[in-house]
């Protein structure tokens, strides 16, 4: 006579006895899924937010989106993000030349050289910005002339230092010597980021010194200095905005400009923050498809950009659709064709 045995849910286990064994079958397992309300509690609180702000937007009359639209795309306004895109074009593109050469002068084996260099970047970065650019802007108050000449000695040709560095040159000057500082650091952390051993190897090749760094070094450096740089760079062109302190006619001055003569501060302080959004979106942009070129040499397979990405979406709803409107062919056995 076979014997019954008991089927009641095991209780809780003793200390010291051993645990029950678990089911051969994963299947009778029962899967309990992770709640997190937390999380759901604060995409709602997100939510929330985001929906007044935005009805905030749309609802109150202070924000006069009517003038708005009157001065976005004014000429005045164009022009003045014309200055605005100048003096951060030349200023990156001297300041990181500047930089480059300090950087490597604090990389050299002179002491001469790295002390230059160590001192130029401390002196430039312990000044604020606005106090250089007023330096520079009054320049003419120390020196009335520059020439050229024998030092302590004759000078041999001068010009009046007004007719020389006008209000955007000394705006150029202020910008490029402040941000040759900050690149300085930024190029010399990205070639202190490239392994020795590559130095190495090239040397032992007998290739020449200059060409190791514009081959091997840069290229690799690069990757690191690109998040850094660009980064700098949309802070560079935010901080062009000081520069209203020398009547020079950027954004940030036009704008003050026009709402000290009609008194709409709040729509005028709007169509400022929708350029400088609109251009730092366009300097993002364009740094993560320069990233994405020199990033080729670490990352072979590269993930699609958000472009592709986009095609390839377009390409498969194409692809559904085809398929949707194609005929159906009915099935014939074999043996039925004749």
């Amino acid at each position: 006579m076979a014997s019954t045995t008991d089927t009641a849910p095991p209780g809780p286990t003793a200390p010291g006895a051993q645990a029950p064994p678990l089911p051969d079958d994963p299947a009778g397992l029962k899967v309990v899924p992770a709640r997190h309300y937390a999380r759901w509690a604060a995409a709602a609180a997100v939510v929330v937010l985001v929906a007044q702000f935005t009805h905030g937007l749309a609802t109150n009359p202070v924000w006069e989106w009517d003038v708005f639209r009157d001065y976005v795309l004014s000429e005045t306004i164009v022009q003045a993000v014309w200055v605005t895109l100048q003096l951060t074009a030349y200023a990156t593109v001297l300041g990181f030349l500047l930089g480059t050469v300090l950087a490597f002068m604090r990389l050299s084996r002179s002491p001469v050289l790295q002390t230059v260099a160590w001192t130029y970047i401390w002196i430039f970065r312990s000044i604020p910005m606005i106090v250089q650019l007023v330096f520079w802007f009054n320049l003419s108050a120390l020196y009335d002339r520059l020439g050229f000449g024998i030092p302590f000695g004759p000078v041999f040709w001068s010009v009046d230092s007004n007719s020389i560095i006008g209000t955007i040159g000394a705006a150029v000057i202020g910008l490029t010597l402040h941000q040759a500082a900050y690149a300085a650091e930024i190029v010399r952390g990205g070639v202190l980021a490239v392994d020795e051993g590559q130095l190495e190897a090239a040397a032992a090749l007998g290739i020449p010194r200059l060409r190791q760094i514009r081959r091997i070094v840069l290229p690799q450096a690069m990757r690191a200095i690109l998040p850094t740089a660009g980064n700098e760079i949309i802070g560079l062109l935010k901080g062009t905005s000081v520069v209203y302190v020398m009547s020079i006619g950027e954004l940030f001055y036009q704008v003050q400009v026009i709402y000290g003569r009609n008194g709409r501060v709040i729509p005028l302080l709007l169509v400022a923050t929708a350029w400088y959004v609109v251009l730092t979106s366009l300097l993002s942009v364009a740094q993560y498809y320069v990233e994405r070129r020199y990033a080729r040499g670490a990352d072979r397979t590269p993930p699609p950009t958000p472009l592709q990405r986009a095609r390839r979406f377009v390409r498969t709803l194409r692809a559904e659709a085809g398929r949707r409107h194609r005929p159906v062919v009915p099935f014939k056995p074999l043996g039925d064709i004749r």
